[in-house]
């Protein structure tokens, strides 16, 4: 008896559901270039007023202009769940109050030397759903 895996399809889902997927989490991955290597650094986040709030251990001079953030929720037993991608503009909250207030939104790690919190202007949004099915 044989045991074949399942195949596995990614099924590209609308903008507004990618969105309502990435509002419903809370942890994912800031994607930047340094020295011409992409890096990547855990992240926290929230979404708020049309823009995400992501509080990153990434030293805010190291922040360019334009960074993609990432978001997923993978199963690791099926392989079924869904992936988020979000790229735009990017700006490092400079405003004291502002700062300490999305420090204690969205939780996380401990502050440290190189805890700096985002503003993210998504201008593209893409997502898939990892799902089992037939292949074609």
């Amino acid at each position: 008896m044989s045991t074949t895996p399942a195949a596995l399809r990614m099924i590209e889902v609308s903008g507004a559901e990618a969105l309502w997927l990435l509002e419903g989490s809370a942890l994912g991955r800031l994607v930047l270039v340094q020295r011409e290597q992409a890096v990547v650094r855990p992240a926290r986040h929230v979404w708020r007023y049309g823009r995400l709030i992501v509080r990153t251990p990434v030293q805010a001079v190291a922040v360019p202009a334009t960074v993609t953030y990432h978001v997923d929720e993978v199963r690791a037993a099926t392989g079924t769940g869904w992936t988020v991608t979000a790229a735009g503009s990017a700006e490092v909250i400079t405003d004291a109050d502002e700062a300490a207030h999305h420090r204690r939104t969205p939780a996380g790690w401990t502050h440290g030397p190189h805890d700096t919190v985002l503003s993210i202007r998504p201008q593209t949004v893409s997502g898939f759903r990892l799902a089992q099915g037939t292949e074609r």
